[in-house]
């Protein structure tokens, strides 16, 4: 529909311009109803609508296009700091003007042009080169702090902590007291897993995009979908630590190396592994506990049990008590790269169903 608009307006226009390009002709006469007028007239602007019928859409519909498709693929933030570069450039070659206009002639009809041109130009570049500084600038000024004072500490999810799922549980109890945060960049990621060919990875993406459903339907707390991002950034890690920096809020995760590289760079890190260690119970040797044994241990004679939060509990002499639950005292415990371990022996008579 617009292809056609577009050649009837040029047939119209090009039209116009051919009968007038009649009236500049040498040695025709001036007077459109003069049959001399008349016999070039007619077909310079049968020509001139012929031409603006066909050349119409290349010339104006295609680059017009393009330049949509361009436009809307430049981030907002970059296009709003592009223009205003461009505003400061002009209002700098403004200022300029008046005593460049002042030099001799020609500098003084030359320099004014030149320096709206370059400052133009360089106030356009420097904004768009400093654009994600400008956002750190007003985030840390404003949402960031915003929220902070008025919601509570807010915090960023990556894709592990959701995949997780323990990030529900812990919702749940109320500890979490901002909102959450998740970036748009790490949901198309999770809806990007979801939709892959392996089981395993669809099975956890479609883990994760349940979750998300589960923290919105639940009211657990304020889950927040946000459209900043940081086009610079190819990884969904950097983007999630520069964005974390820009807006001077946590990122909730379980991801080691994500942890330790945030930490390198200033980032605070919530590590959801760290706090379920954290929360583990608390044994000392002496302290006697009831444990269900369910296997072997690697040692002969061992038996092996867990507690309520995971921990394991390695019972010396627990073999004859696979499947039962019996009474035994610490004897030590070790805090190992894994987690923490117990070790334990049977009490005497202290055997239950």
């Amino acid at each position: 529909m617009l292809n056609r608009i577009a050649r009837v307006t040029g047939l119209i226009v090009g039209g116009i311009v051919g009968w007038m390009a009649a009236f500049y002709i040498p040695n025709v006469p001036q007077n459109w109803l003069d049959f001399a007028f008349l016999r070039w007239g007619i077909p310079l602007t049968l020509l001139g609508a012929l031409l603006g019928y066909i050349l119409t859409p290349p010339l104006i519909i295609r680059p017009a296009a393009a330049a949509t498709t361009w436009l809307r693929n430049i981030p907002l933030p970059q296009l709003v700091a592009g223009s205003v570069g461009l505003f400061v450039g002009l209002v700098i070659a403004a200022v300029l003007a008046l005593p460049l206009s002042r030099l001799p002639s020609p500098f003084g009809q030359i320099l004014p042009l030149i320096g709206t041109l370059v400052f133009g130009y360089m106030g356009t570049v420097a904004f768009v080169l400093r654009y994600e500084d400008l956002m750190d600038l007003i985030h840390s000024r404003g949402k960031g702090r915003g929220l902070r004072e008025t919601q509570g500490m807010p915090v960023l999810l990556d894709t592990s902590v959701i995949i997780d799922g323990r990030i529900a549980d812990v919702a749940r109890t109320g500890f979490l007291r901002g909102p959450l945060l998740v970036p748009r960049f790490v949901l198309n990621e999770l809806q990007y897993i979801a939709d892959s060919a392996d089981p395993l990875r669809r099975n956890r993406g479609r883990r994760g995009l349940s979750i998300l459903h589960s923290l919105q339907d639940e009211d657990m707390c304020e889950l927040r979908v946000i459209e900043d991002d940081v086009p610079h950034a190819r990884q969904v890690d950097e983007k999630l630590i520069r964005l974390a920096k820009r807006m001077r809020v946590p990122i909730l995760t379980n991801d080691y190396n994500l942890n330790r590289v945030a930490t390198l760079q200033g980032v605070e890190v919530l590590n959801i592994n760290e706090l379920a260690n954290a929360v583990k119970t608390v044994l000392l040797p002496g302290e006697s506990i009831d444990i269900h044994i369910i296997q072997e241990g690697k040692e002969p004679e061992q038996g092996v049990g867990y507690l309520d939060d995971g921990t394991m509990v390695v019972v010396q002499q627990g073999r004859p008590f696979i499947g039962k639950t019996v009474r035994v005292t610490v004897t030590k415990v070790l805090q190992t790269s894994a987690g923490r371990m117990i070790f334990a022996q049977p009490t005497e008579q202290s055997t239950h169903s």
